[in-house]
């Protein structure tokens, strides 16, 4: 079950969603209702009546909860009449504890569902803000057809450190980006919010990509060290691994630059091959520290009919409760002839069912298939 499936069933389940299990808190009434016309004298059985409210506080809002609370009163009180007892302190004690356990439950759902309707804005604003910052790959862009998964190691969250975007140029060929930023947290949703703005800002231009590459790295090197003084030394760890990739439309090759990201892999047939890069180098953000001023690009065949799988850490290091690392390179070969939106459904359930729906570390995939040249 894929995370979103699972916040749908929460959301089912929320206070305000009245399922078929408030007939347990009413037949828990009428039970004890029931029993207690029917015992001997000596045998009062009114206390359980406060399982109803403390019952219903687990699926239900406070309207429900206050109304099975009333209910339980209600029922303690004429029970106490049948029996002429309710003039009693034992009697009274109960339907004054009942009260009371029935108020306390109905504020904690009034607490509860204030809390929930925060996340849920909460929620919401992550949401467009994903839809800003990760937006949709385009389902085909020149020779290309693309799909694209990011998967939050958090249940609940939207955004992390995993990043891709696309982007065409007027030279008839698709630029690509996917990295990992280092860390968690929203230092690292802003340094992924910084590199794919500049990636989408000069991507379409007609700079070389290793002229982009040095760009990216200047506008996260830039932006984390602006406000450091002169005199101060750099200690700047900020940086993202990284991947850019050139796919032209008539020429059946792909050209690469990879700064310490894993290497992607070419799916032809049933034959994987990972396109290891002659020369890996430094992350994005460190490569002017270590006065990096030129990068390697690398050119692979990449022909029509060939699919281009391309990831982050997240994928490759996830590991089940055994410690073992998911596959991908074992796995990725039988979803080869699926079309890239298939590809990455199949990957996903995959790879949440090795680690029982729970990731370590953000994971992001891009699927990418030449259909023609």
């Amino acid at each position: 079950m894929g995370f979103r499936q699972r916040l749908d069933f929460k959301r089912f389940w929320r206070p305000g969603h009245v399922p078929v299990l408030v007939v347990i808190p009413l037949a828990l009434i009428v039970t004890v209702c029931v029993v207690d016309v029917l015992a001997p004298p000596d045998i009062h059985l009114g206390p359980l009546r406060v399982a109803a409210p403390a019952i219903t506080v687990a699926f239900a809002g406070a309207r429900v909860t206050a109304l099975m609370g009333a209910l339980a009163v209600l029922a303690q009180v004429l029970i106490g009449l049948l029996r002429g007892v309710v003039t009693t302190a034992n009697v009274q004690a109960q339907i004054a504890a009942l009260v009371v356990v029935s108020v306390v439950c109905v504020a904690v759902c009034v607490v509860r569902d204030r809390r929930e309707r925060q996340l849920h804005r909460v929620q919401s604003v992550a949401e467009a803000a994903q839809s800003v910052l990760l937006r949709p790959l385009p389902a085909q862009t020149g020779a290309l057809q693309i799909a694209g998964l990011y998967l939050p190691a958090e249940e609940e969250a939207d955004l992390g450190g995993d990043l891709y975007a696309v982007a065409r140029t007027a030279e008839c060929s698709t630029r690509l980006l996917i990295g990992d930023v280092r860390g968690n947290g929203l230092a690292a949703i802003n340094n992924a919010a910084l590199l794919l703005g500049a990636f989408r800002a000069a991507a379409h231009r007609q700079a070389t990509l290793p002229r982009l590459a040095i760009h990216l790295d200047a506008a996260l090197r830039w932006d984390t060290s602006q406000w450091r003084l002169p005199s101060e030394p750099d200690t700047n760890e900020d940086f993202a691994t990284a991947i850019l990739l050139d796919i032209p439309d008539h020429d059946p090759v792909v050209h690469l630059i990879t700064c310490g990201h894993p290497p992607p892999l070419l799916l032809r047939g049933d034959r994987l091959t990972p396109l290891v890069a002659e020369a890996s180098h430094l992350p994005i953000g460190l490569g002017g520290v270590f006065g990096l001023d030129a990068y390697d690009v690398q050119t692979f065949s990449f022909d029509v009919g060939d699919l281009l799988l391309l990831y982050t850490d997240g994928v490759i290091e996830a590991r089940n409760a055994k410690g073992v690392f998911y596959p991908l390179t074992e796995r990725a070969p039988q979803w080869a002839k699926e079309d890239p939106d298939e590809l990455l459904r199949l990957l996903q359930d995959d790879l949440l069912a090795h680690v029982h729906d729970h990731l370590n570390d953000d994971a992001a995939v891009v699927a990418i298939r030449r259909l023609t040249t």
